[in-house]
């Protein structure tokens, strides 16, 4: 068998054409190709191997010899529902969702969108948020004092050119006035 390579052709069912017609090997995972495109229509799709042939095991090779029963059993996963969370928690004073805010595990806080929710992780800025429906990632502690965040300093020079162009090196006198004029704000 050839070696088969990105950009080496590959016979594949094709999805548009719905024939077995020859591709090019556009990606592949190791050995295994992923994604071709059809010579004939051009189309893009995931490698599907010629009609027939599958990369299932056979009856025999899936066949296996019984394991031997162990003493120790896999713990069952416990489901505990949304009600039983909420139980025993203030929800009529839950304070309403802002990614200003900052939360911790168990706070039940309301969302205008998701409704009611109950924390269950606090990872650095994110937290996730546990509602009727499902999880959400939402952040938390972005509002700050003024002080934490970097305050906003306009460049002082009008010695700057174009972005995409390397500045001239002046001479030491233009240099030393460059640095201590400032803009006049006109």
């Amino acid at each position: 068998m050839a070696t088969l390579k990105v950009g080496g052709e590959v016979d594949a069912q094709c999805t548009r054409c719905k024939m077995n017609l020859a591709h090019t090997i556009l990606a592949m995972v190791g050995p295994k190709i992923v994604r071709v495109r059809c010579n004939t229509c051009g189309g893009d799709h995931a490698f599907r191997g010629t009609a027939g042939l599958t990369d299932r095991p056979t009856k025999t090779a899936a066949t296996r010899a019984p394991r031997a029963a162990s003493g120790t059993t896999r713990a069952e996963k416990v489901v505990i529902s949304f009600d039983d969370q909420l139980a025993g928690k203030d929800i009529a004073s839950a304070p309403k969702y802002s990614p200003k805010d900052t939360y911790k595990v168990d706070q039940v806080i309301h969302h205008p969108t998701f409704g009611v929710g109950l924390v269950t992780a606090v990872r650095g800025d994110k937290v996730d948020l546990t509602f009727r429906s499902d999880t959400k990632t939402l952040v938390h502690g972005r509002g700050g004092v003024p002080v934490d965040r970097p305050a906003f300093s306009p460049p002082t020079n009008k010695q700057s050119g174009p972005a995409d162009k390397p500045m001239a090196d002046l001479p030491p006198e233009e240099e030393a006035s460059a640095e201590t004029s400032l803009p006049s704000g006109d």
